[in-house]
Order: structure tokens, then sequence, then C-alpha cells
């Protein structure tokens, strides 16, 4: 029996229309990154693990795809080892988890081939172990853009208006929430526990997602005393506008250098916002704390408004990134949007361009004699920038014509013995199922008007 064919869980292949889906997704962000006048960058899809590892926290080590050392070597190992440790001692290469920390390595690689600040846009695919389940894959692909070298906060208030332009151009309803890690680790000081700040940040990042109750569990298996928990939860659950919620903080992390600092740097972002005339909803979100190492200023996460899904986009400040490959002080912020997510959402509310296809016009084969009419034409439509084709085989009308409805085609073209002894042909426009006569002239002004 033939083995049947399958792909690994978490990954998926891609038909025609949805090829072009998300390739219309691919172009509209990076037609606003270039908008920006952000340059592109690529980097290989593996990267030493030394780049890798301890960049993610503990739980992301855990979700990197290892690649196995290829060649004749000859492993070295103790039978003690847990897999982890024997992975480690077999593999020197792992697929990148995101775009953030490749950059990071690549800034530092060339640092003096680029100009600082450096504004850089990049989209590929990136790989997770993850378990697979709606919203998330274990291969995917991000769209990130991020300023490096530069600590002004223009830069965050710029990546907001550049989340409002990519998803109003989607017509994607968003809501962009914000919040500061120097105001988490304010939290952390002053529950007194400054040095769990890890531990924190993960746990109350998972609020919305598990609630509250799951929340505290997760605070109290990381050996967080319950008096330090009943500090911290009124602050998780401040409510009213940004007014009030700073006003609240102020007062309540008074005596946090640090967690003032990040409230100076939230109101001077709220500041530019306003001068950007940001009108997407976007709010101070206490409980935002995405759990990668890196962070160490602002974080944004963003969520559709219309659907249930996760983050379609995040990202944040990191101050030290670079640092870890030996270029001190170059602080950098970016964000990444997540397309797969984004394909997801157009999809559940069925807001794709009616239209997916390059092809704008498709001629009926009726033979031999006939191509002698249609072959040159074709010609004269692509060398127009027309892009369409014939149909290869002689069939009957109705198959070529439901051919052509099947590929969202817009208009099919004919000439029979009448169009031939003319120099005309028979134009259908699919959509209303009108008929007309036109020459190759008109033919052409019609196409390349039509929207």
């Amino acid at each position: 029996m033939a083995q049947k064919p399958t792909i690994p869980k978490g990954t998926r292949d891609f038909l025609p229309f949805e090829i072009l889906r998300r390739n219309y997704i691919f172009d509209t962000i990076r037609g606003v990154f270039q908008q920006f006048s952000y340059l592109p960058i690529e980097t290989p899809a593996m990267e030493n693990l030394s780049v890798l590892l301890g960049k993610y926290g503990e739980e992301g080590d855990k979700l990197l795809f290892k690649v196995l050392n290829s060649g004749d070597f000859k492993p070295q190992w103790s039978t003690d080892l847990d897999a982890q440790q024997l992975s480690l001692a077999i593999c020197e290469k792992g697929l990148r988890y995101d775009l953030t920390v490749p950059f990071a390595r690549f800034v530092t690689q060339h640092q003096n081939e680029i100009q600082f600040p450096f504004k850089r846009y990049q989209i590929q695919p990136v790989w997770r172990a993850d378990r697979p389940q709606k919203g998330r894959y274990r291969e995917f692909y991000q769209c990130d853009v991020d300023v490096i070298g530069s600590r002004s906060l223009t830069n965050e208030a710029e990546l907001v208006k550049i989340i409002e332009t990519v998803y109003n151009k989607l017509k994607i309803n968003v809501v962009t929430k914000i919040n500061n890690r120097k105001i988490l680790s304010g939290i952390a000081e002053y529950i007194g526990y400054p040095d769990q700040i890890i531990d924190i940040t993960i746990a109350i990042d998972k609020l919305e997602k598990i609630g509250l109750d799951k929340v505290i569990e997760e605070l109290q298996s990381k050996n967080i005393r319950t008096d330090a928990i009943q500090k911290l939860t009124p602050i998780l659950l401040l409510s009213g506008d940004y007014d009030a919620k700073i006003a609240a903080l102020k007062t309540v992390l008074a005596g946090s250098d640090i967690a003032q600092q990040g409230i100076a740097e939230i109101e001077q972002l709220w500041r530019y916002l306003r001068l950007m005339q940001v009108t997407m909803p976007y709010e101070l979100d206490l409980s935002l704390a995405r759990g990668l190492n890196y962070y160490t200023g602002a974080i944004f996460e963003v969520k559709p408004l219309d659907t249930e899904m996760g983050s379609i986009c995040g990202g944040g400040r990191y101050d030290n990134l670079t640092g870890i490959f030996g270029l001190k002080d170059v602080s950098g912020v970016g964000i990444s949007f997540g397309a797969d997510r984004i394909y997801d959402v157009m999809e559940s509310l069925n807001i794709f361009p009616k239209e997916t296809t390059h092809c704008k016009l498709m001629f009926v084969n009726f033979g031999e004699t006939e191509l002698n009419f249609v072959l040159p034409i074709l010609n004269t439509l692509r060398y127009n920038g027309i892009a369409c084709q014939l149909y290869p085989d002689a069939n009957k009308l109705q198959k070529q014509f439901s051919y052509a409805d099947a590929n969202q085609i817009p208009f099919v073209a004919m000439i029979g013995e009448t169009e031939k002894q003319n120099g005309t042909l028979s134009l259908k426009t699919m959509q209303t199922g009108v008929q007309e006569t036109l020459t190759v002239e008109q033919l052409i002004q019609k196409i390349t008007t039509h929207a």
C-alpha cells in the first residue's frame, strides 16, 4: 500500500488563491514600511544556537527547533545527559525563533556597513516547536519593522502609527495595548520581589488567557508570598481611563524610581500619539508583559476587535540586545506583524478583495485555426502589461467558462468566424454576464481601466 502523504503538524501547504491572498497582506505591509522609509534586509533560516539560546527565556529555549549536525561527525556524550543536554551535544544550529534576535546579530556583525539610526524591515518565516492550535503554527511568517540606534520615543509613536496605517489598509479594526517594562519592574519592587521580575511577567502576561485565579496559582508556584500577590492584584485590575490609571500608578509606585521613569515614558508617548493624530483605539494595559527577556521599555500588543483571535502584532523597546553580541549601548524598538493570524482574521471576516487572481482575461480555445488570431493578440496584451492566458485545450465551452469562473478571471474573450472576418473579438464580463464586441485597442483600454 502506498504511504499516505502528510506534512509535519503545525505546518501548511498553500493553494494558489491562498498565496495570492497572503501576497496581498505582505504587499500591503511592505508598502507601509516603505512609506515610513524603512529598508529591507534578510537573514538565514538557521542561526548558531549560541545566538538563539538564552534570549527568549526558559520556555522559549524549549521551543527552539535544533538542527542536527551534518557530515561525518562523531558526537561524544555521556549516557546520563537529559534530552536538552543531548540535543546541544549533537546540534550547533537552530531555526530562527523570531526575527529580532537575528536582527541584533546582524546589526552587530554589519555595524560598519549600516548607518545609525538604522530603520529596517524584514518579512520571513520563523519556527517554534509549539503545540499547534487555532491561530498558532510551528512555521509562520513575521513582518518586522525596527529602529535601532536611537532612544527617542518618537520611534515608538511612529510604530503605533504604522500599526494604524497597516490595519486601516487591511480594513481590520484593532486595539493597541501598551505598557512599559520599567513599570513592571517597579511593580516587582513594590511587592518585594525585584529579582523575580521574569517569573512575575510570565505569569501576569497570561491574565487574559487563563484568568486571575490561575495567574495567582502560577505566582504561588514561584514562591511569591500571599501578601505580595494581594498588593499586586489591585494594580493588575486597575480600571478607568488612561488618566485615572496614570494617577493611580504615580501614587502606588511613588517609591520606585524605575517605575516613575516608565510612567514618564508612557506620558511622553501619549503626547506624541496625539500629535501624530492616531485615531485607532489604544490603551494602557498593566497586565501586558510579553514574556520575552529582552524588552526594557515600551511594550505593544495588537488585537482584532471583530473576531476572536490572539495577538496579531506585538513588540517593544530593547536596550541591551546587541550588547549580548558585543555592541554596547545601542537601543532599539520594533514590532512584528503576524501574517498568518492576520490571514485568519481576514478570512473569518470575509474582507479579502474579491479578485485574488493576477489573470485579468482568458481567451476561449475554439481550435487550431482560431489560434492563428489569438496568439499574436496575447503577445500584444502582455506587452501592454495585461495578465492574460489562453485555455490550452479546445474543450466544451461550458468547461472553459467554468475554469475562468473558478479562477475568478473577470473577463473571457472569444474569437470565432465572425470576429475573424471583422478583426474584432467578443468580450464577456463574468460578474455581470454582459457581452460586447471590441477591437484589440478597445479591449486594452477596457482591461487597463478596470478596477
